[in-house]
């Protein structure tokens, strides 16, 4: 009997919410790629174990270049935004943060 891999469909869903979320700070996006990944290599060493049971296992490839693409971004981001706080402090990104809100209320009372 043929069986869907259990986790296909999880994986895929957690490749697009760590893409999505790489800019929160790029931890929401960093751990949601990993498990992500785990779940990938779990289902991968079951289909590999019996290949002819299971089905799915393209999905399980397309999860996990969507994790990796998640774990990258979210890590860039992360970087960035350690280099931010390093180089300009809090204050000024919060400063960085308040000119950008003022700039949008002077273009929305044009």
């Amino acid at each position: 009997m043929v069986t869907k891999l259990p986790n296909s469909t999880t994986v895929i869903i957690l490749g697009i919410f760590s893409i999505l979320t790489c800019c929160c700070w790029g931890i929401i996006g960093l751990i949601l790629g990993i498990i992500g990944l785990v779940m990938a290599k779990k289902d991968t060493a079951l289909y590999n174990s019996n290949p002819n049971q299971y089905t799915g296992i393209q999905n399980i490839n397309t999860g996990r270049i969507l994790c990796i693409i998640g774990i990258i971004l979210s890590a860039i981001y992360l970087i960035m935004m350690i280099y931010y706080l390093v180089t300009i402090g809090y204050s000024g990104m919060m400063e960085m943060n308040q000119n950008y809100l003022e700039q949008l209320k002077t273009m929305q009372n044009q």
